[in-house]
């Protein structure tokens, strides 16, 4: 078993200057923490792996493809892989556990 702290793993990626922060890799999934700011810009490009959001706290716009949707906390997110997607309009500090499958490189 591996158990792990929101808060921890959320002062850990503050600590790496960073938005993303991977603290799981396994043979058939990954997991990690994004955290965006109001005003930050979503960089990220599409994926070669299913992936799911879970929001954890915020708020903001996400767009995959050309559909569009509100986000916020409790809000759950299935992109499939190599679609496009981003974050945008973020209105509260938004952190997001990522889910991949199979296991981002």
């Amino acid at each position: 078993m591996k158990v792990f702290r929101l808060d921890e793993l959320d002062a850990e990626r503050a600590a790496n200057q960073g938005a993303y922060l991977r603290f799981l890799k396994e043979r058939s999934m990954s997991a990690g923490l994004y955290a965006l700011s109001p005003g930050d810009t979503d960089t990220q490009s599409p994926h070669a792996q299913d992936e799911i959001y879970q929001v954890i706290s915020g708020r903001a716009e996400l767009t995959v493809g050309s559909e569009t949707t509100t986000v916020g906390r409790g809000s759950v997110v299935f992109v499939p892989a190599g679609m496009p997607h981003r974050f945008h309009h973020i209105t509260e500090e938004l952190r997001v556990l990522v889910i991949f499958s199979p296991p981002e490189d």
